[in-house]
């Protein structure tokens, strides 16, 4: 082929692409400017709560931090005992709804119960949800003394909450109930599109792909905020295109299911949880009264003993089962390596064992999903990664806009310098007609 036939064939295919390009751009800017606000505030929020629990630490160490004795004098209570001491404090009408084990020697547990309304206290056997206030009891592992007792859901009110409860509520429903959860499980869609459409533009239609990686050297403004823009972009969309996709999973889990389903079996319920519905307690035989959480721990520490305890989930109603979940079992996975024990309230059987990231496809997508979401399945490096592109949502929806501003700026100049150079000709041929009507 000729090479000036070539250089047309070119230049043709990079128009055709230019105006594409231009499509896309013009779908990336609308996404940006109304989904972009959105995703600032959960990503910023999303960021902050990768370190929810080292959070509340810090803000409340008068409740969550104890004195870790000499190792001579070091004596854990037992749970029994642990809860018996948060017992004799909860709010009227509580009832054990979890246990969260110290993670670290230096934390307290922290047990959450939910307290019914006066008006909903005889409603048959006892159910209770987050509609209810839930509070915070903690322990010290070390005394069996409460330090104190936190109000974390407020019956329908996010003010007045802890500063990290309202953030995770924040970032979870933007404080509109489940109403927000499904907005903010629609939006994080739309997100995904905003940033599949923002690497269609940043992609270098001329191959310079480290020029579109790289900031420019001595920069003006606006040179400086468009390789800000397209540079954190670039980067952050490795890490956030799991979250976002995990954010869809966390805020619309019955829906994404039964996607999942459509190629693969799935045996888990959803991504909270990993008993299977049909799993319960038996029913009790005359007399029979039901274990308590620290025989429900006993059993599961006498039979597998390997792993961490790190939450204990209390029977929500007569059928309901205990829920020990252990972590760090690195036999199953260095990223998620997490057993759950469904213990029947009655007997103390363990009547169902789960291991995350194994069975089928369906379950191992679903086991990845919060580890991804929260940066946990990558340690330090993978919290730290989450955080960071969190941090970038606010970044990138500055910046963008403040791009728009600059283009429109820019056109508006443009729009201007025709204008007046079309009066200015106008003008001159007025002006020459006149000459010649004089001369005339």
């Amino acid at each position: 082929m000729p090479t000036m036939t070539i250089d047309k064939f070119n230049a043709r295919r990079l128009a055709r692409l230019k105006a594409r390009r231009k499509l896309w751009l013009d779908v990336h800017l609308y996404l940006g400017l109304f989904v972009g606000a959105i995703l600032a505030v959960v990503g910023l929020t999303g960021g902050i709560l990768v370190f929810y629990q080292e959070a509340q630490e810090v803000l409340n160490p008068e409740l969550a931090i104890v004195l870790v004795p000499p190792e001579n004098q070091k004596k854990l209570y037992a749970l029994d005992e642990i809860i018996a001491a948060a017992e004799s404090v909860k709010p009227q009408g509580g009832r054990l709804f979890k246990v969260y084990y110290p993670r670290k020697p230096d934390v307290a547990y922290k047990l959450l119960y939910f307290a019914k309304e006066a008006q909903q206290a005889n409603n048959g056997d006892g159910y209770y949800n987050f509609v209810d206030n839930g509070y915070y009891i903690f322990v010290d592992p070390y005394t069996g003394q409460v330090k104190g007792i936190q109000l974390w859901h407020p019956k329908g009110r996010y003010w007045g909450r802890p500063l990290v409860s309202f953030i995770m509520q924040l970032h979870w429903c933007l404080l509109l109930g489940k109403t927000g959860s499904i907005i903010n499980g629609i939006l994080a869609a739309f997100s995904i599109i905003s940033l599949l459409t923002g690497l269609i533009v940043w992609w270098p239609l001329t191959g310079k792909f480290m020029q579109a990686l790289t900031f420019k050297l001595r920069p003006g403004s606006v040179r400086f905020n468009f390789d800000l823009h397209k540079t954190v972009g670039f980067y952050a969309t490795i890490v956030l295109m799991p979250v976002l996709f995990s954010g869809i999973y966390m805020n619309l889990p019955i829906q994404m299911n039964e996607l999942v389903k459509l190629f693969s079996p799935v045996n888990r319920p959803d991504v909270f949880s990993t008993v299977p519905a049909e799993v319960h307690s038996g029913v009790p035989q005359a007399g029979q009264q039901p274990i308590n959480a620290a025989d429900a721990e006993a059993i599961v520490q006498k039979g597998y003993p390997a792993g961490k305890l790190w939450m204990l989930n209390a029977p929500k109603n007569r059928e309901d089962v205990y829920v020990v979940m252990k972590r760090d079992l690195t036999e199953l996975s260095r990223f998620i390596g997490y057993r759950d024990f469904a213990i029947d309230q009655y007997s103390g059987d363990i009547v169902n064992i789960y291991d995350r990231g194994t069975g089928s496809f369906g379950d191992v997508f679903i086991d990845w999903q919060w580890p991804l979401h929260s940066g946990h399945a990558f340690g330090w490096t993978g919290r730290i990664l989450v955080l960071f592109s969190g941090l970038a949502c606010p970044v990138l929806y500055v910046t963008g806009v403040i791009r728009w501003l600059q283009k429109r700026k820019a056109k508006q100049l443009k729009k201007d310098k025709i204008n007046c150079h079309i009066t200015a000709e106008y003008e001159i041929d007025q002006l020459k007609h006149c000459r010649i009507s004089t001369f005339e």
